[in-house]
């Protein structure tokens, strides 16, 4: 039997939403869910920002972003949430108060083209 040569490759390290950062996005998430906002979310992590993206309905582009860019941390804030047109609806320091954006907003349907009346 021949050796089996592995190639060690270095990874680099990824920017990720801390355990405590999920609950709090999760739980925001959960209530859109429960008023039929949100259908689906996907989680990215890259090497400069994480992201959290939440979806209206599936297959399509998300309709807000949630990102973490730790390196504007000291300037702007790391914490952002995006709107659907990729403008800034709340930026800063403390992701506490950047997710009440989620709170001030009036999330209703304003049409349904399933239902007839």
């Amino acid at each position: 039997m021949g050796s089996v040569t592995r190639l060690q490759t270095a990874r680099e390290p990824k920017v990720a939403f801390h355990r405590s950062e999920m609950g709090k996005i999760l739980n925001v998430y959960g209530k859109m869910v429960m008023a039929g906002q949100a259908k689906d979310y996907a989680i990215g992590m890259f090497k400069d920002h994480a992201l959290f993206a939440i979806f209206r309905r599936h297959a399509e582009a998300p309709t807000w972003r949630i990102e973490k860019t730790p390196a504007l941390r000291n300037a702007q804030g790391a914490y952002v949430v995006y709107g659907s047109g990729n403008q800034v609806l709340k930026r800063g320091h403390d992701i506490d108060n950047v997710l009440r954006v989620f709170e001030t907003r009036k999330f209703e349907v304003i049409s349904n083209p399933g239902r007839n009346g």
